[in-house]
């Protein structure tokens, strides 16, 4: 026999238990009906680990610190060195310097004294100037300055027509004229001038060469270092060739010519000057193109950031373990406060919505802090180096992002670990 249907009604003020599958949906309703975790209630539960326990979270956060930084320095001194280059390229691409080469017998080779001439006559070449080392000959402040204590100014003969030829300007004074080429004038550059301690010529001034005093009447800007030219004229003094000739004995023959060219004949005049300059023994000259100097810098320059940037990665590979060993800790450290929590009604997926904010959070400041000292290390470089500050987009958008999505990894173990503590195992450490 079945046993008689309980009838009898349930007491008042209580609902019935559900059973069966329609209760397992009632239980899913109510859930979805409980306690609710809004945005600015998770901000407040994620960053509780990081204000409770700042000096830990600021160590945490320095691996991806640094590894940011490294990336956005490398991209941002990369770009702004490129910068410079190529303004430098675009004011050297059509400059091309002719030097003695040697002779058979292997013995320096001279340069015509009508080389200048010669080259002059070329229809694409624009202009040209020459230089001649005088040899053993030193600028010094005054007389009473030993001999010995050169400061490696060496005095050089040069045309006129130097300044306008390498694109220099000048921060005092005016350069050789064909009036002052004639006298003991002589112009400095920015390196010269500063050893010999004449950065103004407010009041006139005078330097001691080879036994005469000669005015001072220029001063160069400093020239861009990174080319031939630049790192040459920083750190010569000038004077006229007929002025070396009267003064110095010089014998005419230059030992160095720049020549500028129009931008689409580099490539033709380069393949002339040799015979050109000296129709006798072509093989004897050697020309060299300033533009290629710097290509090649700019692919030298360009084939180490890629090993920066490995660094950079591997640095933040560092932090973001460091970021997961951190919350793995801290997870086991409170797992009195997950019992709590989950005691008084959080849910798994809050819990592990929190341990996973806490960690981006952890990574965002590191990748904050990293862009911001990155853009400050390359502000600073590209002053230093006279360059125009450039920061790629990606840079900054993908040193964020490269932290957020490490801080999103790194905290996904530490997240599903304390979502899985039951409250009761949890609640035995309070």
């Amino acid at each position: 026999m079945t046993p008689a249907r309980d009838n009898r009604p349930w007491p008042p003020g209580r609902d019935i238990p559900p059973t069966g599958r329609s209760g397992r949906r009632s239980r899913r309703a109510g859930e979805a009906g409980g306690p609710r975790l809004t945005w600015p209630d998770l901000l407040r539960a994620g960053s509780l680990g990081l204000r409770s326990r700042r000096v830990r979270a600021g160590l945490s956060a320095l691996g991806i610190s640094i590894g940011i930084a490294a990336i956005v320095g490398v991209l941002g001194i990369s770009q702004s060195s490129e910068s410079g280059l190529l303004t430098e390229l675009g004011q050297l691409g059509n400059l091309i310097t002719v030097q003695p080469g040697t002779t058979l017998s292997g013995q320096q080779a001279e340069l015509p004294a009508t080389a200048r001439g010669m080259v002059s006559r070329i229809g694409p070449v624009t202009s040209v100037a020459g230089i001649a080392g005088l040899s053993s000959v030193y600028v010094y402040r005054s007389p009473f300055i030993p001999a010995v204590q050169t400061n490696g100014i060496a005095l050089t003969a040069a045309d006129p027509a130097l300044k306008a030829t390498l694109g220099a300007s000048l921060a005092n004074g005016a350069f050789l004229n064909n009036a002052t080429a004639r006298y003991p004038a002589v112009v400095l550059g920015s390196e010269a001038a500063s050893l010999l301690g004449i950065t103004s010529l407010a009041r006139p001034a005078q330097a001691w060469i080879g036994g005469h005093w000669f005015t001072v009447t220029g001063i160069l800007n400093p020239a861009p270092a990174a080319s031939v030219p630049g790192s040459q004229i920083n750190a010569m003094a000038f004077i006229g060739f007929p002025a070396a000739e009267k003064y110095f004995a010089f014998d005419g023959h230059p030992t160095q010519l720049y020549v500028r060219t129009d931008p689409g004949q580099v490539n033709a005049v380069a393949a002339v000057l040799p015979a050109t300059v000296n129709p006798a023994s072509p093989a004897t000259v050697t020309v060299t193109e300033e533009s290629g100097i710097l290509q090649a810098e700019v692919l030298a320059k360009g084939a180490y950031n890629g090993l920066f940037l490995g660094l950079g990665a591997v640095a933040l590979l560092v932090g973001g373990v460091g970021i997961a060993n951190v919350m793995v800790i801290s997870v086991l450290e409170r797992r009195s406060e997950i019992g709590l929590r989950r005691a008084l009604g959080a849910t798994r997926r809050h819990i592990a919505a929190q341990f996973l904010t806490e960690a981006i959070l952890l990574a965002t400041l590191g990748g904050l802090t990293g862009t911001t000292t990155g853009i400050t290390a390359t502000a600073i470089y590209a002053r230093i180096q006279h360059w125009h500050l450039l920061i790629p987009p990606e840079a900054l958008y993908g040193g964020l992002s490269a932290a957020l999505a490490i801080g999103a990894i790194a905290g996904l173990y530490p997240a599903t670990r304390a979502a899985r503590l039951s409250p009761t195992e949890a609640l035995r450490t309070v």
